[in-house]
């Protein structure tokens, strides 16, 4: 007898894609495809239909433990810098439209009784929910537990009880593995053990790299080609970026770069969840780039960013998967990253400095962006097509433990 069409397949990948963002958006496509032709289904903390988007249709972690009865399960972390995201900042990254405020406003409410707040408001009682244990299905029998690719830079950063937390639902992981060193590195000292492996969005190219194509020759980035036929800077940057004195010199920087390269500028958002790119900030931004060629780039679907970013002659932003899908296609690329964040390592530098050159440039403040980019694009081609290719290698050989670990 066919299974019920409610119930899941055996492997479940695990992850933030049940909000829109580049990078969270990839790895359910790369993880589907590299396990082909085993059937998965995708499931989140928020029940979400992504398909208008170029995501998935995601199932809330709840539903997905209630229609597993008895089903043994595979569930694989598929990626992000899960480590390090607490229940508040999930929930407010899954708000909908005009309800982050209001969970913003809850702070302390989290704060105050961290597990009865999660278990309201994003469905499991923990301070890091993207973390799972077997613990927490009631009803599913989970034959394998992984964590695939994940980051945790910051976890250093977090309070005791969220750290313990973290650290004993990782010990008790069948396979681990962790895409920087630093991540490794702060594991391996709590004892922890962890592969590490590339990021899974290295492999975008390589496996979508057709589809990705033919979204080029579509109208939202085809009139970007025909609008800025000279070559263009992809660039984009997240909401913290916002501040008045924030775009001053950013508009300062883009243009001066717009100046001495030629290029136009494209905004675009890697992400369009709570916290993640906004449209008002670029129009504020827009305002000041009187007499810098510039456009917005609408379009939220995930291969048509792609495409944008393929096509670019520069990424420029705040993303870490706007860098690796750029990496991916050996464009050159430059992490925009606040100044006070330089000296602790954040997650976009953490990963170029596990996996890039050290001749590739890697992260700016925003008052040396028009030299950075400037230096950007002088990398050297040859270097930029070794690497993409490298990192795609390099993944596909560390992605065989995890293929023996849910067979």
């Amino acid at each position: 007898m066919p299974p019920h069409p409610d119930t899941p397949a055996r492997t479940v990948l695990f992850g933030a894609f049940d909000r829109h963002n580049l990078g969270d958006l990839l790895f359910a496509h790369v993880l589907e495809r590299m396990l082909a032709p085993r059937a998965v289904c995708h499931a989140g903390l928020a029940t979400r239909d992504l398909r208008a988007c170029g995501g998935h249709a995601v199932r809330a972690f709840g539903a997905l433990d209630a229609a597993a009865r008895d089903i043994p399960l595979n569930i694989v972390h598929a990626g992000g810098e899960l480590l390090t995201c607490d229940a508040w900042e999930a929930a407010v990254m899954l708000a909908p439209p005009g309800g982050a405020q209001a969970l913003i406003a809850q702070e302390k409410a989290w704060q105050d009784d961290p597990l009865a707040w999660a278990r309201a408001h994003v469905g499991v009682a923990a301070r890091a929910p993207y973390v799972l244990s077997r613990a927490a299905f009631a009803q599913a029998r989970i034959d394998t537990l992984s964590f695939h690719a994940i980051g945790g830079t910051s976890l250093d950063r977090r309070d005791a009880p969220f750290k313990a937390e973290v650290f004993e639902k990782l010990r008790h992981a069948d396979h681990l593995s962790v895409r920087d060193s630093r991540t490794r590195d702060q594991l391996r000292a709590h004892g922890i053990h962890a592969q590490l492996i590339p990021d899974p969005a290295v492999m975008v190219a390589g496996l979508f790299g057709a589809r990705i194509r033919s979204h080029a020759a579509q109208e939202a980035v085809r009139t970007v080609l025909q609008t800025f036929p000279h070559g263009y800077a992809a660039v984009q940057f997240d909401a913290s970026f916002g501040d008045d004195a924030t775009l001053d010199g950013l508009a300062r920087e883009m243009a001066r770069a717009a100046r001495s390269t030629g290029l136009g500028i494209v905004l675009f958002r890697a992400g369009a969840a709570p916290w993640h790119d906004d449209l008002d900030v670029y129009g504020r931004l827009g305002a000041r780039l009187d007499g810098t060629p510039f456009s917005v780039f609408t379009s939220l679907n995930l291969w048509d960013i792609c495409a944008l970013i393929a096509h670019s002659r520069l990424f420029c932003g705040s993303s870490l998967h706007g860098r690796i899908v750029a990496m991916a296609f050996a464009r050159p690329r430059i992490n925009i990253v606040h100044a006070q964040d330089a000296m602790q390592s954040p997650k976009q530098a953490a990963f170029a400095a596990t996996w890039e050159p050290g001749e590739i440039a890697k992260t700016a403040n925003v008052d040396e962006l028009a030299e950075a980019i400037g230096t950007a694009l002088g990398a050297d081609a040859a270097l930029l097509r070794y690497t993409a290719d490298d990192l795609a290698r390099r993944y596909r050989a560390a992605f065989e433990t995890l293929e023996t670990v849910i067979r």
